[in-house]
């Protein structure tokens, strides 16, 4: 398998009520089996998920965040580890001042699986091409520095691709191997979106077939309750 990470270029600011779809269509061309990525910062920009917030008001800025999550884990200073609605265990519930005209703040979508679902149909009806769309999110990560990119939603691409089962180089049957692909994509995307090249959508391609499919949700990568020792 031999991947090509394409960033696309020249999109510009999105503003509420763009059409993603055709903002992205007339920016790159794409074929059957491409995987798009694109940020939740768009995305949430798109879909009017913006709400007002005096940067210097610190309270203000944590009941916005309250606001967002159903339980927090942890509080140190002005970071909030909470758990938002969609399952998500992230930093400040996901609001983000960055990449937003200053006095604002980006809510994560409501449902970002819907989203990728309407990216990915637009794109169908527009260009008669089949894709998966990731909409990807900068997270950190429990026990190891630095953030990366990870989905928040899916379509049309395998959250995680379950190996259990199968044969390792070494002819060992996988006992417990399941691969975040979701993630994996995300991750790659980020190398050429980065976080200040003004790149908000990526195009992945030649990634393998068997991980294209209609039905895909992100809730497939959250680690259910009964499963997490942490929490």
């Amino acid at each position: 398998m031999v991947l090509s990470v394409i960033p696309v270029e020249g999109i510009g600011e999105v503003r509420p009520g763009d059409d993603l779809v055709e903002v992205i269509c007339s920016a790159v061309g794409l074929a059957d089996g491409d995987v798009v990525v694109v940020t939740q910062k768009v995305v949430s920009k798109a879909e009017g998920r913006l709400v007002p917030v005096d940067p210097d008001d610190r309270a203000a800025r944590a009941a916005i965040v309250l606001g967002e999550s159903v339980r927090v884990l942890r509080r140190r200073g002005d970071l909030i580890m909470t758990e938002t609605r969609h399952g998500f265990v992230c930093a400040n519930a996901g609001v983000d001042l960055s990449n937003v005209e200053s006095g604002w703040a980006a809510l994560l979508p409501v449902d970002p699986d819907r989203s990728a679902r309407r990216i990915r149909d637009g794109i169908r009806g527009r260009l008669g091409v089949t894709v998966g769309v990731v909409v990807s999110d900068t997270f950190g990560r429990a026990w190891r520095r630095g953030v990366t990119d990870v989905a928040i939603g899916v379509a049309g691409i395998a959250g995680v691709v379950d190996l259990r089962g199968t044969e390792d180089a070494l002819g060992r049957q996988l006992a417990v191997t399941e691969v975040c692909v979701a993630d994996e994509i995300a991750g790659a995307a980020e190398l050429v979106m980065g976080k200040s090249r003004a790149v908000p959508v990526a195009v992945v391609r030649g990634v393998e077939r068997s991980w294209l499919r209609e039905a895909s949700v992100a809730d497939e990568v959250v680690r259910p309750h009964r499963e997490d020792l942490f929490r």
